[in-house]
């Protein structure tokens, strides 16, 4: 049985409607609230060579912190450093089963993964 991790934030309304589609579809999932929990930089790393469009895919570029952070043509070491540091520019909902990583955005992007 495949073991799912579902990176989340309970205020993000994405992030809630992924969580309902998957307990709709009764798919269990280990919620890890990274704010609460925070992800380390080799963890940031593995999770987004999982993801398809990798690194530049795990940021949240439209946030104030990104654009504050004001880096040029950062690299992928740069932002997995800004998300360590700011665990707020992950991007979210992302659902992970240990080989392949997906964003839910929208959510329903999520249940190739599982189906």
């Amino acid at each position: 049985m495949t073991t799912f991790t579902l990176y989340h934030n309970p205020r993000c309304s994405k992030s809630r409607e992924a969580l309902t589609l998957l307990e709709d579809r009764r798919v269990v999932v280990n919620v890890h609230r990274y704010l609460d929990d925070p992800l380390d930089i080799t963890q940031l790393r593995s999770l987004a060579q999982r993801l398809e469009d990798g690194v530049p895919a795990l940021v949240r570029t439209n946030e104030a912190q990104w654009k504050a952070l004001a880096l040029q043509d950062p690299s992928d070491e740069e932002r997995l450093q800004a998300i360590a540091d700011n665990p707020r520019l992950m991007q979210r909902p992302i659902l992970d089963d240990g080989t392949r990583a997906r964003i839910g955005r929208p959510p329903e992007a999520l249940l190739d993964l599982i189906e």
